[in-house]
């Protein structure tokens, strides 16, 4: 993302002082402990609790959802839970290897803003060119658009 002022701080590479730094989550949940600072970023892993945000998400203007690969797809859950569970309003971001087709269920799901890796995906969000879902199999945070398009599926006995 141009002119994007969030870094995902690691050992290696800090945020500078015109950056906004986005922690992982243990280091969030140490520095937002000991202060009272505003505006926070999280990045929060595949195998992290993101209810462990909770006290915290008044503070936190960016909360960065880690897909290290395309296949784990935890943080759709991660997502779903900031959204609909702990009523997160700010910027749900993806980070990390993530594929053009997954994006629509990404914003479905509660996701704003993407960071991504994938060459592809990369060229198509620019683009602006999303695949098209016209048919969902369960609602999510963000109803279809032009209303309700929920497909099922009946068993029958025998």
């Amino acid at each position: 993302m141009e002119n994007d002022p969030w870094v995902i701080e690691t050992e290696e590479v800090k945020a500078t002082a015109e950056q906004k730094p986005v922690l992982p989550l243990a280091d969030f949940l140490v520095r937002a402990a000991e202060s009272n600072d505003i505006g926070l970023g999280v990045l929060i892993a595949p195998a992290d609790d993101v209810t462990q945000l909770e006290p915290y998400l008044d503070r936190v203007d960016l909360i960065a959802v880690s897909f290290p690969a395309f296949n784990d797809g935890r943080g759709f859950s991660h997502a779903s839970l900031l959204r609909s569970r702990l009523d997160f309003a700010g910027e749900v971001r993806a980070v990390g290897d993530v594929l053009i087709d997954q994006v629509p269920l990404m914003l479905r799901t509660g996701f704003t803003s993407f960071a991504v890796t994938n060459a592809t995906a990369i060229r198509r969000l620019s683009e602006n060119r999303l695949p098209e879902i016209s048919v969902y199999y369960q609602p999510t945070a963000r109803p279809a658009a032009g209303g309700e398009a929920y497909s099922w599926r009946r068993r029958t006995a025998g």
